[in-house]
Order: C-alpha cells, then structure tokens, then sequence
C-alpha cells in the first residue's frame, strides 16, 4: 500500500491566533464551515481543539463515502491533527503567521492507499478531489476570519 497524501495552503487576511481559534472550535465555528461533502457532523468529546472527538461523513466522490471519527490532538502551536480511529487517515492543519496581519493556513491529510489498478486510480486522482474539498473549506475559512 503506498501512502496518498493531499496538501493545499492559503494566505488569510487574519492573525494567526484569529484563524487557529476559528479552526479548534469544533463547537461552534468548525461545523458552519464545512462544505458539502461533509454530513452527520458531531462533537462526540470536548470541542476545543485537543482532546476533541468528532464524527463526520465525507463523500469525496459520488460513490465514495468515508465515516470518519477523529481524535484531535494540538502536538505544537499553531497546529491540529485529526487521526481518524475508522481509517490511516490523518489530517494535519498548521497555521502560522504570514506578514502584518496575515497567516498561512496549509492542510495536509495523508491515508495508506489500496494496491493494484484501484491503488493507481486512487493516488492518482484522489489527492486532487480532496485538494478541492480542503480549498473551499479554507475559503470558508477566509471568509468566516476576515470579516
């Protein structure tokens, strides 16, 4: 099994600080910003950031659809990682300051690929479909900090 990994990055108008609370409010501010693809959202433990539990529906394509219940942990400031219990899968979201007033929000979510021909389809185009995903929720993101 190889490893799949998908990486996307944005500058937001905002403080760091502004941006990585935005992103730890499991509670409040993290369900309103997901988009489509994601269903049944639910804070199952905490809600701030480390010691979260959280479950969630992804459906990355039309047949696709991954049950997701993540632990999420804080290992250093100014990042979150979301290692989900059902799967290898584990997202890492890392912001961090970027000029007066600015941050750099980058969020990468790695999984153990299947083998074989489905293994080749997966790595070769499932990064670009969740990259799109990660896109929309960071300029959800955006626009939910900038104001």
């Amino acid at each position: 099994m190889a490893q799949v990994e998908a990486t996307t990055e944005r500058i937001i108008t905002a403080d760091a600080e502004t941006v990585f609370d935005a992103l730890a409010d499991y509670t409040g501010t993290r369900g309103k910003l997901l988009p489509e693809h994601f269903s049944e959202y639910e804070v199952r433990e905490g809600g701030d950031g480390e010691g979260t539990l959280v479950h969630w529906k992804l459906q990355a394509t039309s047949k696709r659809v991954r049950d997701c219940l993540l632990e999420v942990s804080e290992p250093t400031d100014g990042q979150l990682v979301e290692k989900d219990r059902n799967s290898s899968m584990v997202t890492t979201w890392t912001v961090t300051p970027a000029g007066e007033g600015k941050s750099k929000a980058v969020v990468s979510t790695v999984w153990n690929g299947a083998g074989g021909i489905g293994g080749f389809f997966e790595r070769t185009f499932a990064p670009k479909g969740l990259a799109r995903i990660h896109d929309t929720f960071l300029a959800n993101l955006a626009a939910e900090v900038e104001g």
